[in-house]
């Protein structure tokens, strides 16, 4: 791959990540009912362990979960290299902050999504193909 092309990569990369980031977390927040239209129809999510895959059973865990409060502290990305993705562009967007689920004390969390560029008749979207989600605390 060409300095140049990479260069190009990396600043879709960054533009895609900061809209993104911006997007799903208020989604998740103010409009779950319509957070798996960010998601492909084949998607998996692994929750603090548990493996979640298809629309279905994504809207049956998000429909499940206590409203939440989340605050994004830091978020980084890179493209991921289109000789392992089949020449899908695709890139890796780790964030990292806190969340507070009603009823619950804040915890701090990770989470890593990697999003596929899908072009529909009017634009490119960009979908997350898979979703990994992790609690951070430390045991006291």
């Amino acid at each position: 791959m060409a300095s140049s092309d990479f260069r190009t990569d990396v600043d879709l990369a960054c533009r895609a990540a900061e809209e993104f980031v911006n997007l799903y977390y208020e989604t998740i927040d103010k409009r779950r009912r319509q957070l798996t239209k960010l998601y492909m129809d084949t998607a998996t999510m692994v929750w603090n362990g548990n493996a979640i895959s298809g629309q279905a059973a994504l809207i049956e865990f998000f429909e499940m979960l206590p409203s939440s409060e989340y605050q994004v502290s830091m978020f980084d990305c890179q493209p991921v290299c289109e000789q392992a993705t089949q020449g899908q562009k695709t890139v890796l967007v780790v964030a990292h902050g806190s969340v507070k689920f009603e009823g619950n004390k804040p915890h701090y969390f990770n989470q890593n999504f990697l999003l596929s560029l899908h072009a529909t008749a009017t634009s490119n979207v960009w979908k997350i193909a898979s979703d990994c989600f992790r609690f951070q605390d430390w045991a006291s």
